[in-house]
């Protein structure tokens, strides 16, 4: 996929910026947007809510919307990122991307940290804020996109005041502002909180997850099922059901020791010296139990999904399409930095027309891979891993009763 970067302290996330995202999509710019929210802007030395809360409700509001993703590479970076430091980091990753700017920036873009190595890395695609767009001297691409006359300081002022801004934001993200009390909000008598948000099946079981895992592992859970419904796709694989293995595979990563072995036992199956030793690794037994409970997995019409669930780290003979799709997008998924590039170009080869040869020039280019090639080559590639490690191999590949695949 091709990949828009917008950055911002999104203080808070509001119309304006959902704008922008639309018409960078729209104009087929790129395929998807990544908000990159920061940690301190150097432009912006005070911030209304902390770190944590601006990427909660930018979470929220792109809850199961695949046509956007979130990067916390700034936050976790902590202190002023400059965009080059942010580019180097998401090159690395997601190949070459195109940079959203909005056209107030323009005048001082020359004045930026290593300006002219931006415009090296990434397509600079400018974005309307004000009118006539001031000049930028490299190469650039103008998107003629709405203006919606707000800004997170004007909203932060009206939150404040107890003016009309409700319609500026999307709605989760009001429910979250007024749930929390931020920007100075202030409930009135019988009103506690945003009105309830409706939500369809998926957003309503990616919410769920986002209540119950952290943070980090919330993202990365999102990234990996935005993964495999890239690769679903492709190959002509309910999308839909690939989404929700991926977002649910680590539903019980936050479980204790005892609440892991609990769920787990509850599929009938013994549990082995090593998953006595290290409850841990039962997160994706006790996944597929959980889901079935708590979000009307069934059994019988759902078994792929949760048998991708159930098998996402110790694999199982004869997985089905999906449980190897998030086999393969778990090992693989974009946050990881220790993730060999080379993987991620072979699972995602099917999208080389995107692709830039400065990042992405290996012998696999040509060639494009079938599902169950890309699941072999992530197999071996994580069992050596592993072994190179100094980790005890057990279960990848493998039938929970020993059987080898």
């Amino acid at each position: 996929l091709k990949y828009a970067i917008i950055g911002g302290s999104f203080d808070p996330f509001h119309a304006g910026h959902l704008s922008i995202a639309d018409a960078v999509l729209q104009n087929h710019i790129a395929d998807r947007c990544i908000f990159v929210p920061t940690f301190q802007s150097p432009f912006k030395l005070q911030q209304g809510a902390p770190s944590s809360a601006r990427v909660q409700m930018l979470l929220a509001a792109i809850s199961a919307d695949r046509r956007f993703t979130v990067d916390t590479c700034e936050v976790d970076r902590g202190g002023i990122s400059y965009t080059i430091d942010t580019l180097r980091d998401i090159t690395k990753r997601y190949g070459r991307c195109v940079l959203v700017i909005g056209d107030d920036l323009c005048a001082e873009f020359h004045e930026w940290r290593d300006a002219a190595e931006i415009a090296q890395i990434s397509d600079i695609c400018i974005a309307a804020r004000s009118s006539p767009a001031p000049f930028i001297p490299y190469p650039h691409t103008l998107i003629h996109n709405g203006i919606v006359q707000v800004s997170s300081s004007e909203l932060r002022e009206l939150i404040l005041k107890g003016g009309m801004w409700e319609q500026l934001v999307p709605p989760p993200v009001a429910q979250i502002i007024k749930s929390a009390g931020y920007y100075g909000y202030v409930k009135c008598g019988d009103n506690l909180g945003a009105a309830q948000v409706e939500v369809n099946h998926i957003q309503g079981i990616e919410n769920s997850i986002r209540s119950i895992l952290d943070e980090k592992r919330f993202i990365h859970s999102r990234n990996t099922a935005l993964h495999c419904a890239d690769i679903a796709e492709h190959f002509n694989i309910d999308a839909e059901r690939a989404y929700i293995a991926g977002i649910t595979h680590d539903a019980c990563k936050r479980f204790s020791d005892d609440q892991m072995i609990q769920m787990a036992k509850k599929d009938g199956l013994p549990i082995n010296k090593y998953e006595k030793e290290k409850p841990a690794l039962l997160h994706g037994r006790a996944a597929a139990i959980f889901i079935q409970e708590e979000f009307g997995i069934d059994k019988n019409n759902d078994a792929d999904i949760i048998e991708a669930v159930r098998y996402h780290t110790s694999g199982i003979e004869n997985m089905c399409d999906i449980a190897k799709i998030v086999y393969i997008c778990d090992k693989i998924e974009i946050g990881r930095k220790t993730v060999d590039q080379n993987l991620r170009e072979i699972a995602f080869n099917y999208n080389k027309e995107h692709n830039s040869t400065e990042y992405n020039s290996t012998e696999h280019n040509s060639k494009e891979y079938s599902l169950d090639e890309i699941f072999e080559i992530v197999l071996n590639a994580t069992n050596k891993y592993l072994e190179e490690s100094g980790h005890v191999v057990y279960g990848l590949g493998c039938r929970m009763d020993g059987h080898k695949n």
